[in-house]
């Protein structure tokens, strides 16, 4: 169960590093102040909490590698991160709706693999609950205010929803390792997360004045390492410092 329990691992810590190096981007360019230091804030969780996962992970994996190596020294193809989490900030309202969608599936997602057998996992879930808590009330507190704000708001926050909503269906994809973990009472089973996650999101999205896209092809792939064209660039972006001097100690 070791193999299962490491890919699993790397799959959440992959998720939370590369949403947080997407928000880490808003670092001097926030709309305000305040939600400048606000994102940078919400980015340094996210980033923290890959830390701990990669650190897990490379204890299971048990081949001496660090959350540096796990980090920094992996290709685009070895990255199981979900699509959403890639997806370009864009304008405020689809950072904002990125990061909505993202905190309304985490809430009960880490909620539930607080309960987990494995006492370390839980133990990252339980602290990583305490700061969800806190993105969410950012992130819907904003839904409304761009949603049922300006007509323009409220455009820019619905195009940003036909744009990026096809992505949200990586974030319940489930395969094998996750029927071994499941059964050992190490991962939640997503499909019950799925029910209670699109719940909250369409009375969300009916509060702030939005139709959610119909008939639209849900995109994965991400378990096998398949992603969009954005990974790439945030890869060769975040790792640059670290591939050209190997080794180094700051």
């Amino acid at each position: 169960m070791e193999k299962e329990l490491f890919n699993y691992l790397l799959r959440l810590a992959d998720s939370s590093l590369i949403i947080g190096h997407r928000l880490s981007e808003w670092c001097g360019h926030g709309p305000v102040l305040e939600e400048d230091i606000a994102l940078t804030n919400i980015s340094l969780d996210f980033v923290g909490r890959a830390n701990s996962l990669y650190e897990y992970a490379g204890k299971v994996e048990g081949k001496e590698r660090t959350e540096d190596d796990l980090a920094y020294l992996r290709t685009e193809r070895e990255f199981f991160n979900n699509l959403l989490a890639e997806q370009p900030n864009g304008d405020y309202a689809q950072t904002i709706l990125r990061q909505y969608l993202t905190d309304s599936f985490e809430i009960y997602f880490y909620d539930a693999l607080a309960k987990s057998k494995d006492e370390i996992l839980a133990g990252i879930a339980a602290k990583s609950l305490k700061e969800i808590q806190y993105h969410l009330r950012h992130s819907s507190s904003w839904m409304l205010r761009l949603g049922d704000g300006t007509q323009e708001s409220n455009t820019r926050l619905q195009n940003a929803l036909n744009e990026i909503y096809r992505f949200t269906g990586s974030l319940f994809e489930m395969d094998e390792n996750d029927t071994v973990l499941i059964a050992a009472g190490i991962a939640p089973d997503l499909s019950t997360i799925q029910q209670q996650w699109q719940k909250d999101v369409d009375a969300m999205l009916e509060k702030a004045m939005l139709k959610k896209p119909e008939k639209i092809w849900m995109q994965k792939g991400n378990l096998q390492g398949r992603h969009t064209e954005h990974l790439g660039f945030i890869l060769a972006e975040m790792q640059s410092v670290h591939r050209a001097y190997p080794g180094v100690k700051w």
